[in-house]
């Protein structure tokens, strides 16, 4: 149960965040994207200030988790293990990119928008169709 609540307030203080920073507002992300603005002034840099921002926790985060030997709330760490660039991983990284620049969504952004923003819904239902398919394409 503490697992499960504190995934529960792990994922309402990233909700709260994308909210506040408006990256669960697409216009917001296509205007970081749109670099060709950047000459006209339309660019918007602010992305670049959350990235860095996420980057200023994650990182003091990570050298924090490799001292420890356990979590507080688990029984190990997950941590990715893989080191190789398949065919797989730069596949979905294309694929993530390009849907990204093309609706301004990502997964997390976009349920954060599904409360808010009924054009998230489209992502939303493709997304969940991407999953499906994956998933089926994995059991062959």
């Amino acid at each position: 149960m503490r697992q499960i609540l504190t995934a529960l307030v792990a994922g309402l203080l990233f909700g709260t965040g994308l909210v506040i920073s408006g990256m669960s507002r697409p216009e917001k992300v296509l205007g970081f994207l749109d670099i060709g603005s950047f000459a006209q002034g339309g660019w918007d840099p602010s992305l670049a200030f959350v990235m860095a921002g996420a980057l200023l926790v994650t990182v003091p985060g990570f050298a924090l988790a490799r001292r420890r030997a356990k979590p507080a709330f688990d029984d190990g760490f997950h941590l990715p293990t893989g080191t190789r660039l398949d065919r797989k991983l730069v596949l979905g990284a294309v694929l993530f990119g390009i849907g990204w620049g093309l609706v301004g969504y990502c997964p997390g952004p976009a349920l954060t928008a599904v409360l808010l923003v009924l054009q998230a819904w489209p992502f939303i239902l493709a997304m969940i169709a991407g999953m499906i398919v994956f998933g089926l394409s994995q059991r062959r």
